[in-house]
């Protein structure tokens, strides 16, 4: 969804949406949405920024870290972002930039759209790191066998030959 910053009054103003998953662009990103996502908040103009501020509910499915194997998660999470019109913003390259602006999105044509701001905050609120379970074991170094469910008999004492010459220092 698009919303013009010229209808963005001082009175905030309620938005509740529903994204389909192809509707958010996660293209090349390593998460792809299960379901619909919901936006449930409001916009309003302070200032002449727009601050867009809600509660994002999405299921989510991301690959385990250790060993690779889908994982289905919920995430729900609240967020505020700021909107200031590319008119608005001071085009001298010598302009300092404050703390509070760096939180800032340029609005090109005057438009700020919905589904782009909650697929950069969903990408801001993802984990570095998701487990398929605290214990996972991960994948074989040498073959990529998934450990949590064989044993695989790759020898643990091979050594990198980078390294082979440490190994003879007492």
């Amino acid at each position: 969804m698009i919303i013009d910053m010229a209808n963005v009054g001082a009175t905030a103003r309620m938005v509740q949406l529903e994204f389909d998953p192809d509707e958010i662009d996660l293209d090349g990103e390593r998460v792809s949405l299960r379901g619909k996502t919901t936006f449930n908040g409001e916009i309003k103009l302070v200032d002449a920024r727009a601050h867009l501020s809600g509660k994002v509910n999405a299921e989510v499915l991301l690959d385990c870290t250790r060993c690779l194997e889908p994982i289905s998660r919920n995430f729900e999470f609240r967020f505020r972002s700021i909107f200031v019109g590319s008119v608005d913003e001071d085009t001298n390259a010598e302009a300092e930039v404050s703390d509070d602006a760096l939180d800032e999105s340029l609005v090109e044509n005057g438009q700020i759209d919905i589904a782009e701001a909650v697929r950069e905050q969903l990408m801001l609120t993802l984990p570095e790191q998701i487990f398929c379970r605290e214990d996972c074991k991960g994948l074989c170094a040498k073959c990529g066998s998934d450990l949590n469910l064989i044993d695989c008999k790759c020898a643990d004492d091979e050594i990198d030959p980078r390294w082979a010459a440490l190994k003879n220092l007492k």
